[in-house]
This record gives C-alpha cells, structure tokens and sequence, in this order.
C-alpha cells in the first residue's frame, strides 16, 4: 500500500473505534443492563474527564520521549483489553471504571492518530492541507461504517458492540508499529510544562469577546454530548408502541445519517463564514440545536418519523458550524505564539469540561422525567431544546464580534 492509504485505513480504524459503541452503549446500558439516566450519563462524562488533561500529558510524552506512533500503538492495546472486559461487567460501578479508564487512553488518540498523519505525510513531502483532508474524512467513514456493522448485525444492545471495538483497537495498537517512525523532536523546548498544558492561553479569557465566546463553547459541548448519550435509548423506547418500524430495528442506521450529514456541512462552512461571519454561523449552529432536541420531542418512528431524519440532517448544521468554524475563529483570534495552547484551550472546553457537564445533568434531566421507569422523552428533548434556545437569546447579545469580510483570508493566511 502507498503511505496515503495506510495512513487512510490508520484513520478508518480510528474512528471505527469509537463508532462501534459510542452512540449504541447508551440504549446497551438502559435498556439491557437497566443502569438509570444519570448513571449512563456519568459514564459518558468520563470522556470529559479524561479529556480534561490526558491528552496534552500524552502528547507531551509523544513530543519528547516516545515515538508518536508507538504511543498510539501502546494506548490502543491497552484499550482494547479495557473494552474487552468492560463487555464482561454488568454492574454500574465496575463499567464506570472500566470507560473512564478507557477514555483515558482512547480520547489522546484522537490527537495522537493527527500527530502521526501529519508528521509521516511531511516526512514524505506531501502537502498536508491538501492531502490530509481527504484522508481524515475516511475516519468519518470508519465512524459511520462501525455504526451500520452493530446496527444490521443486531448488536446495539449487546455487549458484543465492546467485543467490536476491543478487536478493532487491538489491530489499529499493532498496525500503529509498523507506521513510519515519528521521533521526539531533539531540539530542547523553552516552554515550560504549563505552556505544553496549553495553559498560557489562558490569557484569551482576559479578552471580553474570548471569554464569552469560551462560555459558549463550553455549554455547547455540553449540547454535543446529549444526543451522544441518549439518542439510540430514546429509540429503542418506541420498541412496545412501533415494534415493527424501521427506527426500532436499526437505530444506528438512523442515527448514522446525523454523521453523513456532518461530512456535507463541512464543505460549506468557508462559504457561509465568509458571507454571515462567525457570529451569525454560530448562531445558526445554536438554533440548529434548538431544531436537532425539538424535532426529536415531535418525533416518532411512525407518522413521526420524517421529524427524525430531519433532526439527523440538521446535526450536520449544530455540529461542524460550532466545532470547525469555532477553531478556525481561535486561530484567526489567537496569537502565533499560542496558536496550538488555543486550540487545547478549545477542546477543553468543549470535550473536557462540556462534556462532562453534559454527560452528568443530561443524566439529571432523563431521570427527573422518569417515572416508575417509563420516560417522558417528550419533556426531556423539549427540556434540552430550551436549553438550546435561551443560549440562542442570549449569544448575540452579549458576543460582540463585527464581521470582516477578509475573515477567511485572514484564517488561512
């Protein structure tokens, strides 16, 4: 194989990972193992957790010790073991421990998996903006594919989506090795361990526009995490009333149209920030939120079933017009010498601390509509659409950002 397509199956593997459990383990965990609302939700909040500083610990070992690639390879073993005895648990303590532990490995991948392909693709001569767009689409792809594998074989609410994934990690940990060696850097490092922490860009926060424009990425995240969670376990509820409707028998197809959705959306995120500027893309990604929690409270996999798919296509629109043009807008915000701490600075506020708030009071809100173990889904979508809708009142009055028509320009120069 040429290095552009085993870095192609190294990011198919990635995110197939991921795919394999990510969006079905909350229905497995409900319904199956009958584990509460807030119980699901602290389990997927580990993501969070361990986002908060497992990643930048990583890298730093990756940046100055260990081989980039062998650090991917020794996290993906040992989340395979991880995910293969967690496939064996039954109690909610044990799987708590089990994912956060997991997640702890498996969240620095995401870094690592772009540490690798960047530094092999330059080690070629290939130009990386160019090249590894393509490339890393396919880990969408992986994403997507591991979605529709559990879904038809009929494993959403087995344990055997974990046997899955441990397998996946297994062969993505070895193939890791054979990829071309990513050596630490040998030239000494002024930064201090704070600044690898992306910690001195912290500094945004001293910025009006910045701090508010975190606040937001923050609660957002939190926005992000809900569906994760509890989107598959909403479907598999309509099991009694619509038993022989498409939605109940493959929800992971249905939800898979969301992450297709997100592939489109992204090709329009230049032309949309060019023409409306960050702050209204950002308000279209709020009040797409509002759409995506709302079509799923008027939802059902019956005469209701158009509002789902509808709420899958509009994730496209919540999803990448929040998280790409919210990086891109802490690029263009960011000085040069902090360009890399701001963006760690981004995805601790939207993977680490927003999603952890949204995996544990997203858990709060399923359980208060619950009832003798028959939820409200209606009021607690429509819960999380308020949610999404006062965020969208508030935003534009207190963001104050003008828009510039060289915005784009001034992002990619």
């Amino acid at each position: 194989m040429s290095i552009k397509q085993r870095l192609l199956l190294m990011n198919f593997l990635e995110f197939f990972i991921w795919g394999s459990w990510l969006i079905s383990l909350g229905g497995y965990m409900i319904v199956t193992l009958k584990f509460t609302g807030g119980q699901v939700g602290s389990i997927y909040a580990t993501m969070g957790i361990a986002s908060l500083f497992m990643p930048a610990l990583l890298g730093i070992v990756a940046d100055r010790w260990v081989n980039a690639e062998r650090v991917l390879g020794i996290c993906h073993l040992l989340g395979a073991g991880l995910l293969f005895v967690a496939s064996t648990v039954t109690d909610y303590s044990t799987m708590y421990i089990l994912m956060l532990l997991n997640a702890m490995f498996y969240m620095p991948t995401i870094a690592l998996n772009n540490a690798v392909s960047y530094t092999v693709l330059e080690k070629y001569g290939f130009d990386i903006i160019k090249v590894f767009p393509p490339i890393r689409v396919w880990g969408t792809v992986g994403f997507i594919a591991a979605m529709w594998v559990v879904d038809l074989f009929g494993w959403t609410l087995s344990p055997i989506q974990l046997y899955v994934s441990a397998f996946c990690a297994l062969l993505l940990g070895l193939y890791s090795f054979s990829m071309p060696p990513c050596t630490p850097a040998k030239t000494t490092r002024t930064g201090s361990i704070l600044s690898s922490l992306g910690l001195d860009a912290l500094v945004l926060f001293k910025t009006r526009k910045m701090l508010v424009f975190f606040i937001f990425a923050m609660l957002l995240g939190a926005a992000l995490q809900i569906t994760n969670t509890f989107g598959e376990a909403f479907l598999h509820d309509f099991s009694g009333s619509y038993p022989e409707s498409f939605a109940v028998h493959h929800p992971g197809l249905l939800m898979s149209v969301s992450q297709i959705s997100e592939t489109l959306f992204i090709l329009t995120i230049p032309f949309f920030l060019l023409k409306f500027g960050i702050k209204k893309v950002m308000l279209l990604s709020i009040f797409a939120w509002v759409f995506r929690f709302g079509l799923f409270g008027i939802g059902n996999p019956g005469t209701g079933l158009l509002f789902l798919i509808l709420s899958m296509i509009i994730y496209g629109l919540a999803f990448d017009f929040f998280n790409i043009s919210g990086s891109l807008f802490v690029k263009k915000e960011a000085d040069s010498s902090m360009v890399a701490s701001a963006q760690g600075l981004f995805m601790l506020m939207t993977n680490g601390i927003g999603a952890f708030l949204g995996g544990t009071l997203s858990g709060a809100v399923v359980d208060y509509f619950t009832v003798d173990g028959v939820k409200d889904w209606q009021s607690i979508w429509f819960t999380f659409a308020g949610y999404s809708l006062i965020l969208g009142i508030v935003f534009p009055f207190i963001f104050k950002y003008k828009h510039d028509s060289q915005t784009i320009e001034t992002i990619n120069n």
